[in-house]
């Protein structure tokens, strides 16, 4: 379903040397896994996902989603794949201010199939618990409700892949289990491979496969050796 052969990923610094951030020989989830990925602060979790969702391109390699292999789109390519089969969960929610929770939601199918579902919007804010609160707009919810909102939106688009970067960080204790319950359930039973960066121990200890991503990324090995 995701498989990544050879990816490489670095950034120029100040001297001009090249700082590695990712150097994977392989990783793969398969079609309705969920998975923990989790590594030290700074380590390139965040930048893996972006790396897979085609916000920050690879220097080297394939990333294969559903037989695609993204790295041999041109840029628009990729923005077409992405909207169509990926869901991103952005640990700072990125709702757009201006629109209500049900706008928001709406957006996101916009971009994915060109047309809006009306159905499936309420159907998903009724998921996140937020039906009454659809024509608030982000300064009008809570840090808890936006995440959801957020949620709801990734999911929009039924996709293939669904990626969440600290989805509970800025949440607190009392919904961060909700909002894990709430993807987790979503994702089992639209199919929806699931790949979740967390801090948290209590997040991933609820996972069946958790990875360290210094046993899969060789810039991880070579920076901590040294």
């Amino acid at each position: 379903m995701l498989e990544l052969k050879n990816v490489g990923k670095s950034y120029d610094e100040p001297g001009g040397t090249k700082l590695p951030i990712l150097d994977i020989p392989h990783f793969r989830v398969e079609t309705g896994e969920q998975l923990v990925l989790v590594g030290r602060s700074g380590c390139g979790k965040t930048t893996l996902l972006h790396t897979i969702a085609g916000i920050s391109r690879a220097d080297r390699g394939e990333i294969w989603l559903d037989k695609i292999n993204l790295a041999s789109l041109s840029e628009a390519g990729v923005d077409k794949v992405r909207a169509a089969k990926i869901g991103y969960v952005f640990q700072t929610f990125n709702l757009l201010p201006g629109f209500t929770a049900y706008e928001n939601v709406l957006l996101g199918m916009t971009f994915a199939q060109g047309r809006k579902d009306p159905p499936r919007a309420r159907h998903l804010l009724k998921r996140v618990g937020l039906e009454h609160r659809s024509t608030h707009k982000p300064s009008a919810l809570s840090v808890g409700e936006q995440q959801r909102v957020a949620v709801a939106r990734a999911l929009a688009n039924k996709p293939s892949l669904l990626l969440a970067d600290e989805p509970t960080a800025n949440i607190d204790p009392r919904n961060q289990q909700m909002i894990i319950d709430l993807i987790r359930e979503t994702c089992r039973e639209e199919n929806i491979s699931l790949l979740i960066v967390t801090h948290s121990p209590e997040v991933a200890r609820q996972f069946d496969r958790v990875v360290k991503l210094e046993e899969v990324n060789l810039a991880n090995r070579e920076a901590l050796s040294t």
